[in-house]
């Protein structure tokens, strides 16, 4: 058996992001929302937040653009908001008479849908709503941000990002813990950034992290927020072990966190861009038996894609 070198990095602040991903967050505990298009491409989201209505004009953006140097320099596609529904924009109320042309959504299946619908030039705009502040480790919520139901907006028009991921087990010594392991892609290219702070947090709009919740665990029954990470440079691949944790910093005094696997996994990421959320779902495996030859076929299987995927690595690697 041989020890695995596994780069755990837990996001702790990631309300804290470069500011232009926040274009993707529209509002936070959003209800009555309304998506419509119009026939020039904008799109106009009303709904309710903070005790009083909203209505927002949206343009300028869509799907994403590679994650390399060039575009770097370019920075990545965000969207115009006008949160004073054509006000600022046009010096009138805009809003009020906005004539809708989407129609039904009849493009790829998401998760965490809110709205949807495709606009008269065919591309499609996504609304979703996510918890994604929620802390690690099965922590409940002790703070409101942590509660917090995320809009995000999305246009694009074609392919997804993809999630590619795997669980397995993970050998240390004597002991085995489960494990979990992928690669984030968009049109077939690695997701990644390339700036971050220690604790996991994009410092450019190009970056994304994983957020891992598991079903039915020692945290307690149900979804717990497991965990979250980044999807590295330069491949968008990412691993996870799971451990015994100590508390974070700034987390609940306590006693050590137990290994986390549950019945089952998923995976939530914000696409590349103004790409719509995406997620992967999966079952977790029971504990290592080392006289079942059906784990040790499985455990051979998914190291032959690890050891693929990581060759060259600096991270997730085995020695």
């Amino acid at each position: 058996m041989r020890l695995r070198t596994l780069l755990i990095i837990a996001t702790l602040a990631l309300g804290l992001a470069a500011p232009a991903q926040a274009s993707e967050i529209l509002a936070r505990n959003a209800v009555k929302v309304k998506l419509q298009v119009n026939k020039s491409g904008q799109a106009l989201i009303n709904y309710r937040s903070k005790g009083r209505e909203w209505h927002v004009l949206a343009w300028g953006a869509i799907d994403a653009r590679e994650s390399n140097r060039a575009n770097l320099k370019r920075g990545q596609v965000k969207f115009k908001l006008d949160y004073s529904g054509g006000w600022k924009t046009y010096r009138k109320a805009t809003w009020k008479t906005f004539k809708n042309r989407c129609r039904p959504y009849d493009g790829p299946k998401l998760d965490l849908l809110v709205a949807a619908c495709k606009a008269p030039d065919g591309t499609y705009w996504v609304l979703q709503e996510w918890r994604r502040m929620l802390p690690n480790l099965g922590y409940k919520p002790w703070k409101g941000l942590q509660k917090a139901k995320e809009l995000h907006l999305s246009h694009f028009s074609g392919d997804l990002a993809e999630i590619d991921a795997h669980v397995d087990w993970v050998f240390w010594g004597s002991r085995t813990y489960h494990h979990l392991f992928g690669h984030l892609t968009y049109r077939g290219k690695d997701v990644h950034g390339f700036s971050a702070t220690r604790s996991g947090n994009p410092q450019d709009p190009y970056g994304r992290n994983v957020y891992l919740d598991v079903l039915n665990s020692a945290h307690g029954q149900g979804w717990k927020r497991e965990n979250s990470f980044l999807a590295q440079r330069p491949d968008g691949t990412f691993c996870y072990g799971f451990y015994w944790h100590d508390p974070y910093a700034g987390y609940p005094k306590g006693p050590r966190r137990p290994p986390g696997q549950g019945d089952a996994y998923r995976l939530t990421v914000k696409g590349p861009g103004v790409t719509p959320l995406v997620r992967w779902n999966a079952e977790g495996l029971p504990d290592y038996n080392a006289s079942n030859h059906e784990h040790a076929e499985h455990e051979q299987a998914k190291r032959k894609i690890e050891n693929k995927l990581f060759a060259g690595a600096k991270h997730c690697q085995q020695r």
